[in-house]
């Protein structure tokens, strides 16, 4: 057996251990599809900046620690910026128990927001064959890499330039859209190229949001437990809240990850401290009580209920929740 081969199965049985890859067909999208093949180099964090690992260095040893390192399950570092982290090859668990989320069945149309290394764009193609599988980036240089990744471990999707915001309109209608990459709010333009009953996931407020469309327009739905962080969609900036002072708030609920999921939820709509005084009112309430509600010109975010006392408008959303 090959060294990849041998790290890459070690890699799907830990997944598994973990809970994750029950659907037999998406176990064997994780067996068969070469994660190294779409990672031809990282960059890995050290003291002062970042060093570069590659499958081509002359050092043995280093193209044994990137080989080990492609098949960790961690996410990698893929393209820098002027120091900044523009793309990644996400966590295999986390990509794992997101494509289980989406309850992927034989025929479905995926749209993927967010091409990266076209890594995860592989798994879907083995699962549900290229035809159903659509991927979109604002950047030509991640589209005309993942494109050339994906040729190489043998699979040709649609892979598209353009504002993954606008979804891909002359490909729809999808069953299913995933996205890769943080949003604020959700593009109303999601649930409008879907077909009825689709389910639509992406990374929001440092949790994953699952919603189902219920009619044209129009989706509702609840936050995995999962913690999710993810480069933010691009053209939109940067989500990230900054924390208030330690000495503001309890030392708790500044160190507490289920509040700061809370604070980034509701910026722009709750001070702080108002935020702190809902979540210690709430129980300390975990992501799964909290959902989202998407209507045509309006959405919100909401604690236990859509109706309910506790809602507020998303990063730069219109508000109704009386809407129906």
């Amino acid at each position: 057996m090959s060294a990849d081969l041998a790290l890459r199965r070690a890699l799907v049985r830990d997944i598994a251990a973990g809970g994750a890859l029950a659907d037999p067909a998406l176990r064997a999208a994780f067996d068969d599809v070469p994660r190294h093949l779409f990672v031809p180099y990282y960059y890995e964090g050290v003291p002062g900046g970042h060093v570069r690992l590659w499958g081509e260095d002359p050092d043995p040893a280093r193209r044994e620690r990137w080989l080990t390192g492609v098949y960790a399950d961690v996410p990698l570092a893929t393209r820098l910026r002027d120091g900044d982290l523009v793309s990644s090859s996400s966590q295999p668990s986390l990509m794992a128990r997101m494509l289980e989320a989406l309850e992927l069945r034989d025929g479905d149309r995926v749209l993927e927001i967010g091409a990266g290394t076209g890594y995860n764009a592989a798994l879907l193609c083995h699962r549900l064959g290229e035809a159903n599988v659509t991927t979109v980036d604002l950047d030509p240089e991640i589209t005309d890499s993942a494109r050339a990744h994906l040729a190489v471990a043998g699979y040709r999707p649609a892979v598209l330039t353009g504002d993954g915001a606008r979804g891909a309109p002359a490909r729809a209608p999808f069953d299913k859209i995933m996205a890769t990459c943080t949003v604020g709010s959700v593009p109303h333009d999601w649930p409008a190229q879907c077909r009825a009953d689709a389910l639509i996931l992406a990374p929001l407020a440092t949790g994953l949001i699952r919603l189902r469309v219920t009619r044209p327009g129009r989706a509702e739905g609840r936050f995995l437990h999962t913690p999710a962080y993810f480069v933010p969609l691009r053209g939109t900036g940067s989500y990230a809240r900054p924390l208030p002072p330690a000495g503001g708030l309890a030392r708790e609920a500044v160190a507490n990850e289920l509040f700061r999921f809370l604070l980034e939820l509701t910026a722009g709509s709750l001070d702080p401290y108002e935020a702190y005084e809902l979540w210690r009112r709430a129980g300390r309430p975990r992501r799964e009580r909290f959902g989202v509600t998407v209507e045509p010109g309006a959405q919100w975010a909401w604690l236990d209920d859509p109706q309910g006392p506790h809602t507020w408008p998303l990063r730069g959303a219109a508000f109704s929740p009386g809407a129906r």
